[in-house]
């Protein structure tokens, strides 16, 4: 990949604990710099998420500053979890979720691992770029359940692939995703799209004038519905500047998501 463009973007995060966990183990890193922006949800318990989590992105943002391909800054995170599960840093059984894009030019390479999801949001559309390596959308898959029933399902949070997971690589998805003017793209953990529909989604970011608005009525709607696991998201887009705080929606972002409102 070359290094990042002076093609521009424009972001925001947040990330929570929710309304029942009384700790966050998601972790969320915008690198403007790098071109890089990432989240992952750690799995494993109390501090262990945690530490996934924090070490994966620590590594990925690592190998990028190296010059490493976004595929293989995450298998090193990968290799980072299993060794730190190790006595030291961490603990067995540790592992974590992870979606990241890097930026190239005015297109985005996306990467993922679990059920951390990527999203271009249109003026007539919400389209998840990512697919779930999940239990119950390999049954989707499969023709054995409807894309409603896994969202209920029990065994919706049961995971076939993630960073840290000993004896198996994972299968990292790959996407090049290319962003019109009036396109944006949502990096979020299952704490959000477990609370949220699509359409919920699409109408919460109709809603908002600044990215960083956008991103706190995401949080806020997923919490006001229960907020049953850690909440994270990032938004950006194509824009002027890389100033994250209070970003203005740019001129055709803006039209586009007024004309979204019912």
């Amino acid at each position: 990949m070359s290094q990042p463009s002076p093609v521009s973007v424009v972001f925001a995060a947040q990330s929570v604990a929710g309304q029942v966990r009384t700790h966050n183990e998601d972790a969320v890193v915008c690198r403007p710099d790098l071109g890089l922006w990432a989240l992952a949800d750690g799995m494993g318990g109390h501090a262990r998420g945690e530490v996934a989590s924090a070490l994966a992105l620590e590594e990925v943002v690592g190998a990028v500053q190296q010059g490493e391909e976004l595929f293989a800054a995450v298998h090193a995170a990968h290799l980072a979890i299993i060794a730190a599960a190790q006595p030291g840093a961490g603990e067995a059984g540790m592992g974590s979720t992870l979606v990241a894009v890097r930026q190239d030019g005015d297109e985005f390479e996306l990467a993922w691992v679990g059920d951390s999801r990527a999203y271009r949001i249109g003026s007539e559309h919400i389209e998840q770029l990512s697919h779930d390596h999940s239990w119950v959308q390999a049954m989707v898959d499969v023709g054995r359940m409807s894309a409603e029933e896994a969202r209920e399902h029990p065994r919706r949070n049961v995971i076939l692939q993630c960073l840290g997971q000993v004896g198996q690589a994972p299968e990292v998805g790959l996407l090049r995703v290319r962003l019109a003017p009036d396109e944006l793209l949502l990096l979020c953990s299952d704490g959000l799209t477990n609370e949220l529909d699509d359409a919920a989604i699409q109408r919460c970011c109709a809603e908002a004038d600044t990215l960083e608005a956008m991103v706190e009525q995401l949080v806020g709607l997923a919490n006001s519905h229960g907020g049953r696991d850690n909440i994270s998201c990032i938004v950006l887009g194509l824009g002027p500047t890389t100033e994250p705080r209070e970003v203005p929606i740019p001129g055709l972002l803006r039209k586009l998501f007024k004309s979204l409102q019912p």
